[in-house]
This record gives structure tokens, C-alpha cells and sequence, in this order.
């Protein structure tokens, strides 16, 4: 799987510990920080930019509580985002919803969590069919 990954200062420490799981799960990693962005902002657009580019991929935003990303990536037409705390959350968010970013915050979630959020988020393909009007309704939205 292609995973997108960005960070700004405050989500740094996160966005490295996502990197070292994804790379060892043996996922293709694309980090668009190596050096922390400048704002949320910036990091946010960036991955949405991207996975709007590639469609296959999925993506993971990090600052300190995850808000911020999460309100700057839903202001990206076509993408559907998630600001996501728990396993359960980034499973579903993924299933129904057919979200291809979850915004984390360093300040929020833990290393044991995140890995876990990474690994449901990652796990479970879009069941489309009855949800399908819920995701065209979003789209349109935005």
C-alpha cells in the first residue's frame, strides 16, 4: 500500500513513530516532512494534494491534537477525512465512509494507539453499496 504521511513541528514525534510501522509492515512511504512543515496547513494540503493525485493511496496528517489538519483536509473537494483517536474510529471512518486521511494528534493519541489506528485504517477496503450515497453526498459538499 502507497501511505502519505505529513507533519508539522507538534507532530513530529507521531509522524515518525506511524513511518517506522508503516515501513516495517512493509508499506511504500511517502513522507512529504522529512522537515516538519512550516503549519498544519501546509502539511494537510500536501497529503490531500497528493492522495487527490493518486488515487490507490491513503494518508495520515499529524500536528498536535489533530484538528487542524482534519479542518484544512476536509476543505479539499473529493477527499474524505478523519480526525481519529481509536482503532475502532479509523475502521470505520475507512469502511463506510471511504476516508483516505486520518488526522492524528501527537498531543492526543499514543505511539501503541496510533499503531493500531494505522493498522485498522489500513486493513479494511471500502464496503461501498448502501454507503455509497453518504459519500456522494460529502463530495458534493465540499
Amino acid at each position: 500500500m502507497r501511505v502519505v504521511l505529513a507533519s508539522d513541528d507538534c507532530g513530529m514525534s507521531l509522524k515518525e513513530v506511524v513511518k517506522e510501522h508503516l515501513q516495517k509492515r512493509g508499506d511504500e512511504v511517502v513522507d512529504l516532512s522529512e522537515v516538519p512543515a512550516q503549519d498544519f496547513v501546509d502539511a494537510a494540503v500536501a497529503v490531500g494534494r497528493d492522495l487527490m493525485e493518486h488515487p490507490d493511496s491513503l494518508g495520515f496528517c499529524f500536528d498536535r491534537y489533530g484538528s487542524g489538519s482534519y479542518m484544512t483536509a476536509c476543505n479539499i473537494k473529493g477527499l474524505v477525512a478523519c480526525q481519529c483517536s481509536d482503532e475502532r474510529s479509523a475502521f470505520m471512518t475507512r469502511s463506510h465512509n471511504n476516508a483516505r486521511l486520518i488526522c492524528m494528534g501527537a498531543g492526543i493519541t499514543g505511539p501503541d494507539i496510533a499503531r493500531g489506528i494505522v493498522d485498522q485504517f489500513l486493513s479494511e477496503p471500502y464496503a461501498g453499496g448502501r454507503h455509497q450515497i453518504r459519500v456522494d453526498m460529502l463530495n458534493k459538499m465540499a
